[in-house]
């Protein structure tokens, strides 16, 4: 049958058959209605309609089935604005936003000829927005030149809003508030209690590596040494020869008299001799 299965297609002529050879008595109630109303002969969707602009007309390409069904790329003119501002502000997709609307036509209640909207925080979007209505609206005006007066439009609501800020926290404190530690600041004390935990475990494992390297040129390692030092026996007879062993700096007592090598043959000759 092939990739497609036509036997629905032929279901009426099927039918007509079955009645012909006397395999069934009557014909079935739908018989009326597929005669004449016939399946559809196309089994596919038709190729969907390129939106995109051709400056020079192409060749037909054959495509492949996997790729019919595939939808139409859906873009706006706002994308490649929020790319580039974005790109520039990424620290911004961080900041909580509302997506929430009251009739899902807040759109038509802004007016972008100020990028500063009522009711409504002012976000990468609204410079978005405002770039948009410049093109739109302001004669010869380019992209650049846009997005510079959106961006300069943002900073300096920015810088206000840091001010009043900075402002409410200073009358706060006159009165007697108190604010608990910023997001800065407990983070950097988790930085440095990270570094003072990394610094211990680095010397300590120093350490380890030096008595590694120096028990391999002595032959001996640091446990070893610890247990001849700790061992009962090597003290016990350290002690009794500490007393017969010579301190540091002091010549050696007792033993035999040292005789100059002439006294000494002169003694054997006279022994010899019976003088």
């Amino acid at each position: 049958m092939g990739r497609y299965d036509m036997r629905p297609l032929r279901v009426h002529h099927t039918a007509i058959q079955l009645r012909t050879a006397g395999r069934i008595s009557t014909l079935p109630p739908w018989h009326s209605v597929v005669d004449s109303i016939p399946p559809a002969q196309a089994l596919v969707r038709s190729q969907p309609l390129q939106h995109t602009p051709q400056t020079r007309p192409r060749k037909a390409k054959a495509r492949k089935a996997s790729k019919l069904f595939r939808p139409t790329n859906i873009t706006y003119r706002e994308d490649r604005l929020r790319r580039d501002f974005f790109g520039d502000h990424p620290w911004e997709l961080a900041r909580p936003r509302v997506v929430l609307e009251n009739d899902g036509k807040d759109y038509e209640k802004n007016d972008w000829s100020m990028i500063f909207q009522p009711g409504r925080p002012v976000t990468g979007e609204s410079v978005i927005q405002r770039q948009l209505w410049l093109l739109d609206n302001v004669p010869n005006m380019t992209k650049a030149s846009a997005y510079d007066q959106a961006r300069k439009e943002f900073y300096k609501f920015r810088l206000h809003e840091d001010v009043r800020r900075r402002v409410a926290k200073e009358e706060a404190l006159a009165t007697g508030a108190y604010f608990h530690k910023s997001t800065l600041e407990v983070g950097m004390e988790i930085e440095d209690r990270q570094y003072e935990e990394w610094k211990e475990w680095a010397i300590t494992r120093v350490k380890e590596l030096e008595q590694k390297q120096n028990a391999m040129y002595t032959g001996q390692d640091n446990e070893s040494m610890d247990l001849l030092d700790d061992d009962p026996e090597t003290e016990a007879a350290l002690e009794e020869i500490s007393d017969d062993l010579p301190a540091q700096g002091q010549s050696a007592l007792g033993g035999a008299r040292a005789i100059p090598a002439s006294q000494g043959v002169d003694a054997m000759e006279n022994f010899t001799t019976g003088r």
